[in-house]
C-alpha cells in the first residue's frame, strides 16, 4: 500500500512535539519577544529532547537514530507552530551539526559532534546572510584565500544565530585569490584573531532570537577547518536543507495563525451575524486553509528527496519561494480577520506577522 502521510512512529513525534509546543513554547512567545530573549531553561529543556544529539552516530557520543529530514519537518513545524522564534533558537545548532554529520570529514567529526551530544545545551552556528542588497548565498562577497596550508577569510555576516555564545561558526565564502572560485564552507572558532562579534541585532520579528553580525579581517583557519577537508563539500545540499527547515517553520506559523483566525471569526459577531459567515471572511480562511497544505506538500516533496540522497535544489527552492509569499499573506490576512485586534498584543498575530516577514527574507538559520 502506497501512503503519503507520515509513519506511525513519524505520528508519535509529531504528536509529542505538538504538545510541546502548546504547553512548553506558545505561552513563553509573548514575553521572550517582548524581552528579544531566549530562557536558558527553555533551550535545556528543548535540548534534552535529543532532536540534535538522537541522530548523531554513536560513535561520536550520540544515539545513532537514521538522521530523517522528512520528520525533522515535522518537528521544525510543530515547534514553530508554538513560535518560530523559539522554534528557530531551539533547532539552530543542529544546523551547524548535521552539516558536519553529513559532509564533515572524519577529523571534523570528531572533533565536533561529540559538543553536542552533552548534557547542556550547546551553540554553534551557520552563517550564510550577507548585509548587502539583493544577497545570493550562492554568490557570497566574503572570499577565502588560499595561503600554503590555510585559509584567509574576510568579509561580514548576518543575522547568525547565538552570535554571543556560539563556540564556532560555519562561514560561507567564495574560495580563490580573488573570490573567484567555488563557494566553500570553513569551521571558524570565536576566539580566531580577526573575527569580530557584534551586539545583538535589533530586528523586525524573531526578536527572541539573538542574532548578531560578524566580521572577518583576515581571520586565519587551517585548511583542516574546511567543511570536508581537501575534498570540500556539497554548498547547494547545505543550502537546500537550510531552505527546507525555514520552509517548516513558515508552514507551522501558518497553521498557528489559521488556527488563531477560525475561532476568533466564529465568536465574533457583527450584525447579528458571526463573521466567518461572512463570504469575504470566508474565503480567507478557507485559502488559509489551502495554502498551508501546500505548503506542506512541497515541504515534504522537498524533503523526501533530501533523505534519499536526491538533488533537491529545485523543489527546496520552489518550496521555500512558495512558503515565503503565502505564510506573509496568510499573516496579512490574519490580522484582517481580527481587524482593530490584529494590531494590538493581546492577540499574537500582530507577532506572527512580523515573523512571518523576517522568514520570508532569511537563509541559513534553520536545517532539517
Amino acid at each position: 500500500m502506497i501512503s503519503f502521510g507520515p509513519s506511525e512512529e513519524q505520528e508519535v513525534v509529531r504528536e509529542t512535539l505538538r504538545g510541546f509546543a502548546q504547553e512548553a513554547v506558545r505561552p513563553l512567545a509573548r514575553e521572550c519577544d517582548e524581552e528579544s530573549r531566549v530562557p536558558e531553561d527553555f533551550l535545556q529543556g528543548v535540548w534534552e529532547l535529543g532532536l540534535t544529539s538522537t541522530q548523531i552516530p554513536e560513535s561520536y557520543g550520540g544515539g545513532g537514530e537514521e538522521r530523517s529530514p522528512v520528520t525533522n519537518t515535522l518537528v521544525l513545524e510543530e515547534l514553530a507552530y508554538g513560535d518560530a522564534a523559539l522554534a528557530l533558537a531551539a533547532t539552530a545548532p543542529s544546523q551547524f551539526a548535521f552539516a558536519i554529520r553529513d559532509q564533515g570529514s572524519e577529523e571534523q567529526r570528531q572533533a565536533y559532534l561529540p559538543l553536542f551530544c552533552g548534557d547542556a545545551f550547546h551553540a554553534a552556528s551557520v552563517a550564510l546572510v550577507e548585509p548587502v542588497p539583493a544577497f545570493d548565498v550562492f554568490s557570497p562577497r566574503t572570499v577565502a584565500e588560499s595561503k600554503g596550508d590555510a585559509w584567509v577569510l574576510s568579509g561580514t555576516k548576518s543575522f547568525v544565530p547565538f552570535g554571543d555564545r556560539a563556540s564556532h561558526f560555519l562561514v560561507l565564502a567564495r574560495a580563490g585569490s580573488n573570490g573567484s572560485g567555488r563557494v566553500e564552507a570553513f569551521v571558524v572558532p570565536r576566539d580566531a584573531e580577526g573575527l569580530s562579534i557584534s551586539e545583538p541585532e535589533k530586528k523586525m520579528g524573531l526578536k527572541a532570537l539573538p542574532t548578531h553580525s560578524l566580521t572577518l579581517e583576515r581571520v586565519e583557519v587551517g585548511a583542516a577547518d574546511r567543511l570536508g577537508g581537501e575534498a570540500g563539500c556539497d554548498v547547494a545540499r547545505l543550502v537546500n536543507h537550510g531552505r527546507v527547515g525555514l520552509c517548516a517553520a513558515m508552514t507551522g506559523l501558518s497553521r498557528a495563525v489559521m488556527e488563531y483566525a477560525i475561532p476568533y471569526a466564529k465568536d465574533r459577531h457583527a450584525f447579528d451575524q458571526a463573521i466567518a459567515q461572512k463570504q469575504a471572511v470566508a474565503f480567507m480562511l478557507s485559502d488559509m486553509a489551502i495554502e498551508t497544505d501546500s505548503m506542506r506538500w512541497m515541504l515534504w516533496k522537498a524533503a523526501s528527496q533530501l533523505e534519499q540522497g536526491l538533488d533537491a535544489t529545485r523543489s527546496a527552492h520552489l518550496a521555500r519561494a512558495y512558503a515565503a509569499k503565502q505564510s506573509m499573506k496568510i499573516a496579512d490576512n490574519g490580522i484582517q480577520v481580527l481587524g482593530g485586534h490584529g494590531f494590538i498584543r493581546e492577540h499574537p498575530v500582530e507577532m506572527w506577522y512580523r515573523h512571518a516577514r523576517c522568514l520570508g527574507v532569511l537563509e541559513g538559520v534553520a536545517a532539517v
